[in-house]
């Protein structure tokens, strides 16, 4: 074990030292607001870093003081075009040396990985929560584009998957010029601080009906068991020490209510769940592995994005007549995010919807150079763009879905006539 010590700390040293010789490490380093450049090891990058840019807390004010965002930068090749990812939460996993990027290796091109502002290691001190926006956000994406922009000339592309998709789109609209291409992952575009489009979907439109059957008598067949499997729940969250907002007989109701959900959004048959033979312990793992209870905890990792849904993101809602009457806890679900995921402190914002008027506006009246991707039967599509914005009289913004895809569709899992489109419009405006 020492011996490997040893030789970890010597790589690293060897690492740091190549690193700081190369061309490229002292281009990045002679950029205003770059600081704390950590060299990383890297399969799929010629040289990758770690590195911090500092950010105004808020644009319009200088007074409100700075904060350092982290950023990880691969190089394929100075000539090369540069792939920016709009991160929607922590960064953390762009340091793995495996780490790789669709658009980075479709285009053989760069990569500038932004953490969002107050996730991970991106997190104002102290942390004043009323500069956690979505216009600070895009202004910390707009600067990141500049400042690496002096070392990166050639072809920009934007990227983010999920919540980074819709900060994808959000920052397109806020800086069109920034980027020559975009390509937005599973994005929704939410209306409100608990969307309504999501229950109406799973309730009659995804999948086939048989399915939403199923599904639905998987879910009653939960709420039947609950008497044995909620006094389970409880014994799992103690000796885990979770805490919850609410007492634990909802916080089953809620992981029921988001097995559906869950299910759905990754792609999960319901085939794979127990039978109505099978005994409580295992309809018990089940409901815990697709659904971990801590998801309900509060507070959780996940904070910063359930404050920025109460505030502006959006989120989605449950329809708790799925539960049927048998055993549920909770009469309605409505205002879940407020009494669930976030402390007592936080629940007081109202919802403003001014970032979603305003980007639904440029999507319609514009033609950027911006596609979508979505899977069909992802409740997230429900909020996304597809079902109402139409790109028919557009000759640039393409949306695709991916047939019966989850919220794992990638340009990769399109059919071979999509793929071939999507490359053909990229290879078009960015030249790869």
């Amino acid at each position: 074990m020492k011996r490997l010590y040893i030789w970890v700390l010597m790589m690293a040293v060897c690492i740091a030292a190549t690193a700081q010789d190369s061309d490229f490490y002292k281009q990045l380093a002679a950029l205003p607001g770059v600081s704390d450049i950590t060299p990383l090891s890297a399969r799929n990058y010629k040289e990758k870093y770690q590195l911090f840019v500092t950010q105004q807390l808020d644009p319009g004010n200088p007074a409100a003081g700075t904060f350092k965002q982290r950023v990880f930068v691969g190089l394929k090749g100075i000539d090369r075009p540069t792939v920016i990812v709009t991160e929607g939460y922590s960064a953390d996993y762009a340091s793995r040396s495996g780490f790789s990027e669709e658009l980075s290796e479709l285009m053989n091109a760069n990569i500038v990985v932004c953490e969002h502002r107050y996730f991970s290691q991106s997190v104002p001190e102290p942390c004043n929560w009323d500069y956690m926006t979505i216009s600070n956000a895009n202004a910390d994406l707009h600067n990141v584009r500049q400042t690496f922009g002096k070392v990166f000339k050639s072809k920009w592309v934007s990227t983010g998957i999920s919540k980074g998709g819709s900060t994808c789109t959000y920052y397109r609209a806020q800086y069109p010029g920034d980027v020559d291409a975009s390509v937005a992952y599973v994005a929704p575009i939410s209306r409100a601080m608990e969307d309504g489009r999501h229950e109406k979907f799973l309730n009659k439109k995804v999948g086939t009906k048989e399915d939403r059957e199923k599904m639905k008598a998987l879910q009653l067949e939960y709420m039947r068991r609950k008497p044995k499997l909620v006094n389970m729940l409880d014994t799992f969250c103690t000796n885990r020490n979770y805490k919850f907002n609410i007492p634990i007989d909802q916080v089953y109701d809620y992981e029921v209510l988001e097995l559906e959900f869950s299910m759905w959004q990754w792609g999960r048959p319901v085939t794979i769940a127990p039978k109505n033979y099978d005994s409580d312990v295992k309809w018990f793992q089940f409901l815990v592995t697709e659904v971990g209870p801590d998801y309900f905890t509060c507070p959780n990792g996940y904070l910063p994005f359930y404050y920025q849904a109460e505030r502006e993101f959006g989120y989605y809602g449950y329809d708790a007549r799925r539960l049927g009457k048998e055993n549920r806890s909770i009469p309605t679900a409505e205002n879940y995010l407020k009494t669930v995921m976030l402390p007592a402190d936080m629940r007081d914002i109202k919802f403003d919807n001014s970032v979603y008027k305003a980007t639904c506006k440029f999507l319609k009246k514009n033609d950027p150079t911006h596609l979508f991707i979505y899977g069909e039967n992802d409740p997230w599509t429900s909020s996304g763009v597809a079902p109402w914005l139409n790109c028919k009289k557009k000759s640039n913004m393409k949306i695709y879905v991916q047939k019966g895809g989850s919220h794992l569709a990638r340009i990769r899992t399109l059919s071979d006539s999509q793929q071939a489109e999507v490359r053909g419009k990229l290879k078009n405006w960015v030249g790869y």
